[in-house]
C-alpha cells in the first residue's frame, strides 16, 4: 500500500477524529503489544453502560481526564495508538485474525499520534473504523511515548469500560504473558513478533 492510500484511507478519518498521525515516529524499545493486566496492575477504571445520558460525550470526556491524569499525552499531547496493519478496518483485522485458517492480518503496530484542539475520539474516532466499530462503540490501545501508561477501551454488551495500567513493563503479569508468547510453540504465533 502506498502512501498516498493510507493518507486517504486511514490518516484523514483519524485527522476528522482530532489525531494527527506522526508517520515512522514511533520510540526505540516501545513494547509490542500488552497483554496480560491483571486487576492489581489497573491504576484507573471507567466503566459507561450504553444508557448513559450524553454517552459519546461523557465517554471522551472520561478518556480525557483519564489520560491526563495517568501520564499518557506528552507534553505536545502525543502518544501511541495500536493500528491496524495497512488500511485494514478494526473489524476487518479481527475478522481476519479470528479466523480458523486462510491468511492472517498482519499484527498492528504502534503509531504516533498527537491530540489536535478539536478531537471527538468516542465519536468520530471510533466512527473512523480505526478506533472502534461506530460512534459509541470504541475499541482501542493506546500508550504513553516512553510506555509507562497503557490505556485499553473496549466496549462489551452493556457498555464501555476503559482502564488505565501505569508502567505495563514492570508488570510481573503482563511480562510473564510476552515471555509465554514469546515461546509459544504455535503455527497461527507470529514469531517476528
Amino acid at each position: 500500500m502506498g502512501t498516498r492510500e493510507r493518507e486517504r484511507k486511514m490518516y484523514r478519518p483519524l485527522r476528522r477524529a482530532g489525531l494527527e498521525v506522526i508517520p515512522n515516529a514511533v520510540p526505540d524499545g516501545t513494547m509490542p503489544f500488552v497483554f496480560g493486566g491483571r486487576p492489581e496492575d489497573i491504576v484507573g477504571r471507567v466503566l459507561h453502560r450504553y444508557e448513559t445520558p450524553r454517552f459519546v460525550e461523557r465517554l471522551n470526556e472520561d478518556w480525557y481526564d483519564l489520560a491526563v491524569s495517568s501520564g499518557l499525552l506528552d507534553h505536545r499531547r502525543e502518544f501511541l495508538i495500536l493500528l491496524p496493519h495497512g488500511t485494514h478496518t478494526h473489524q476487518a483485522a479481527l475478522d481476519q485474525l479470528n479466523q480458523p485458517y486462510g491468511p492472517r492480518a498482519a499484527p498492528p503496530v504502534w503509531t504516533r499520534v498527537r491530540l489536535l484542539d478539536s478531537w471527538d475520539i468516542m465519536g468520530r474516532g471510533a466512527a473512523s473504523a480505526f478506533l472502534g466499530v461506530r460512534a459509541g462503540r470504541p475499541e482501542f490501545s493506546m500508550m504513553a511515548l516512553d510506555s509507562s501508561v497503557y490505556i485499553r477501551c473496549l466496549t462489551n454488551e452493556s457498555g464501555v469500560n476503559l482502564s488505565a495500567m501505569a508502567h505495563p513493563d514492570c508488570s510481573e503479569n503482563v511480562l510473564q504473558q510476552l515471555e509465554w508468547y514469546a515461546h509459544w510453540d504455535n503455527p497461527r504465533a507470529d514469531m517476528e513478533l
